[in-house]
């Protein structure tokens, strides 16, 4: 492990196994694998951002969830309020835990602030990559293209080369086996077809055989005086220096992937540790404002509450009197039952009966109770 230090003075750890000794190999016609990681980093730092699989550390998510837990604590406390009907003691408990739940609610709803801002500064950080990693891929780009360009010209020149010297090489093999051939005409255009093919392939400055020449050709040393040789030479040249600048662009590619990736790595660990104890702090805090509940609890004293309501709505210490059965005609009040008193109370008058008429024999409108019978028929 090495570490270094970047302009702003904070430092990276660098594992020995770096990007630059490990995607140097690229496969011709596509980009380097290190660009199609860098962008799987990038998708990945937009799923942190706020994509729904992983939601669950997205700032954005957390804040709406966060945020509307508390419009909803607060809007339950004021729909349903509670204790209205309490008194004393208990009332105050109660008011006391309301005000702490929408404290309790208007901590979340700051919460949820906070992310947004923790998602913004995030957001900052990808774009900031974002445009530093296009940079670098325009550079590895345009070096790649001209790499895979001049690939295929070298290539071509190989091609049109090697198909030079099996030209050169047939027409004297022709030649050579035509010699005992009797028919001039045959003969001329054999010679003809491997001056043209000398032709297409001499040039002035000969180009010597470094190694033993195949078993093929002549045991002397031989040498092939041609332009698609050249070609192919100067197109071999030109690969190798596009080569050396494709590769110090790649090196330099991949030390900018792998500080970015360290620096990456660095910003969303510590962002998610800032996160985690946001949320913690988030949990001391309600937890403080309900201990405030708690002690008011302890203050509600029951007897305190009996006697408040006794002291505001008590009647007297004398049970009503009792109703007594009174007779209509008797003036007397009746004596009361056994076993209970009857208070002091005024007197009641009453009228006397009524004076009973005169008998008078025969009188079919009036007669006394004795005189009167029930006849059933």
């Amino acid at each position: 492990m090495l570490t270094e230090k970047d302009k702003s003075g904070k430092s990276f750890v660098f594992c020995l196994m770096g990007f630059c000794e490990n995607f140097l190999k690229i496969i011709s016609e596509i980009l380097p694998s290190i660009i199609y990681l860098r962008a799987h980093l990038m998708c990945l730092c937009e799923s942190v951002k706020g994509q729904p699989q992983l939601s669950h550390i997205s700032p954005c998510s957390r804040a709406a969830v966060e945020e509307k837990y508390g419009k909803d604590l607060l809007n339950l406390g004021r729909k349903r309020p509670c204790g209205q009907s309490e008194i004393n003691t208990l009332k105050q408990a109660l008011e006391v835990f309301k005000q702490q739940v929408d404290n309790v609610a208007q901590c979340h709803i700051q919460l949820a602030h906070t992310l947004r801002e923790e998602a913004r500064k995030m957001e900052e950080f990808r774009e900031k990559q974002k445009l530093q990693q296009k940079k670098t891929e325009l550079i590895m780009d345009a070096v790649h293209k001209q790499r895979s360009l001049q690939f295929k010209k070298t290539m071509n020149a190989k091609k049109n080369y090697e198909q030079k010297c099996r030209d050169k090489d047939e027409a004297e093999q022709a030649v050579h086996r035509s010699a005992n051939l009797v028919n001039s005409r045959q003969q001329e255009k054999l010679f003809v077809k491997l001056a043209t093919s000398k032709t297409a392939a001499e040039d002035s400055e000969p180009v010597w055989w470094v190694q033993e020449p195949p078993s093929c050709l002549d045991s002397e040393p031989r040498h092939v005086h041609s332009t698609a040789d050249k070609a192919y030479m100067l197109h071999v040249n030109m690969l190798d220096k596009i080569r050396e600048e494709w590769q110090s662009e790649h090196i330099k590619a991949c030390e900018v992937f792998e500080a970015q990736e360290c620096e990456r790595i660095n910003f969303f660990r510590n962002a998610l540790w800032l996160h985690v104890n946001q949320l913690s702090q988030q949990c001391v805090t309600s937890d403080d404002m309900y201990e405030g509940v708690r002690k008011s609890l302890e203050t509600c004293s029951i007897e305190k509450d009996i006697e408040y309501f006794v002291n505001q709505r008590k009647t007297g210490q004398s049970p009503p009197a009792p109703v007594m059965y009174e007779n209509f005609y008797c003036p007397q009040r009746n004596a009361a039952p056994p076993g209970k008193a009857t208070g002091p109370g005024p007197t009641v008058a009453r009228r006397g009966l009524p004076p009973v008429p005169p008998s008078v024999q025969g009188d079919p409108d009036y007669s006394l109770l004795a005189d009167y019978s029930l006849l059933y028929q």
